[in-house]
């Protein structure tokens, strides 16, 4: 037996990168996958591909018409939702937040928080009238720290970590569950979105950013299947005791400084030090590093 056998489920921003590495593990899984996004040519040809367990429908996740709709259309077409998968988002510039347009930041919080909270207003009545459902939301490792993307991407991936607790807290009595998944370090095309390169230059371009995005403890990028895997674990049984957590999937970025970082990193600064007190560390029969 499959681990999402006679589930149905609806993915946002599945037609590339972590979504669409979802929707066909969910497919592979058994279940019957609704991919909602934007990218239209994309997502019909990943849906085509799937043959009758997948069907496109074309979203805007900020728009609240295109969410009831999204909701409605599966239920008419399969009769039930069995998880809701909030992936939808995009990244922008870093920049310090005395030059961050207020454009920017609204449009920031209203796809990747505003759009994770309308999926679970309007999924919510569905699944408590089931007695059962689970609900992922994307957050990143910039929602439960600093310094890792912009300020509006990093405030609106910490406000889906708090709705995601708070929903939770509602839902569980009715056998809804809801998690929400931290990525870092993971190479999508989220990173040249925007940018007109060709699909062999885009390719070309992750592997040069792949490259950059070693600096955790497994000392490389992680990919959109590894991601897609916790959240198929997450849609399953196989987490049925797992409510309100923010699981991070990072390679281990999170985790603090390796030591072999922060040893160069001394003898960085005690080289400065030797250099600018020479009489001092002279006397010193073992200098520090």
């Amino acid at each position: 037996m499959k681990r999402l056998d006679g589930k149905v489920a609806i993915i946002t921003g599945g037609a590339s990168g972590i979504g669409e590495a979802a929707v066909r593990k969910f497919v592979a899984e058994g279940a019957r996958v609704v991919i909602a996004d934007l990218l239209e040519q994309k997502g019909q040809d990943l849906a085509k591909s799937l043959g009758e367990s997948a069907v496109f429908e074309k979203t805007d996740v900020s728009l609240e018409d295109d969410i009831k709709s999204l909701i409605n259309i599966t239920l008419e077409r399969f009769g039930r939702i069995d998880c809701l998968y909030n992936n939808a988002g995009f990244g922008t510039h870093t920049r310090p937040v005395a030059d961050t347009p207020t454009s920017e930041f609204d449009a920031m919080t209203t796809v990747l928080l505003r759009g994770t909270f309308l999926g679970i207003k309007h999924v919510a009545p569905v699944m408590t009238k089931q007695k059962s459902g689970a609900i992922v939301n994307t957050s990143s490792v910039a929602g439960i720290a600093g310094g890792y993307s912009s300020l509006p991407y990093s405030a609106a991936k910490a406000g889906v970590i708090s709705l995601t607790r708070s929903v939770a807290l509602e839902l569980g009595k009715a056998g809804v569950r809801v998690n929400c998944i931290c990525p870092g370090s993971i190479i999508t095309p989220i990173f040249v979105r925007g940018i007109p390169l060709s699909e062999q230059e885009e390719q070309q371009a992750l592997e040069i950013i792949a490259q950059s995005l070693g600096g955790n403890a497994l000392g490389r990028a992680g990919t959109a299947d590894e991601v897609a895997d916790v959240a198929l674990w997450l849609a399953s049984d196989e987490s049925s005791f797992v409510t309100g957590q923010s699981i991070v999937v990072d390679g281990g970025l999170t985790v603090g400084l390796n030591w072999s970082d922060m040893a160069a990193w001394m003898d960085r600064l005690y080289a400065t030090l030797a250099k600018q007190f020479p009489d001092a560390f002279a006397k010193l029969a073992d200098p520090p590093r």
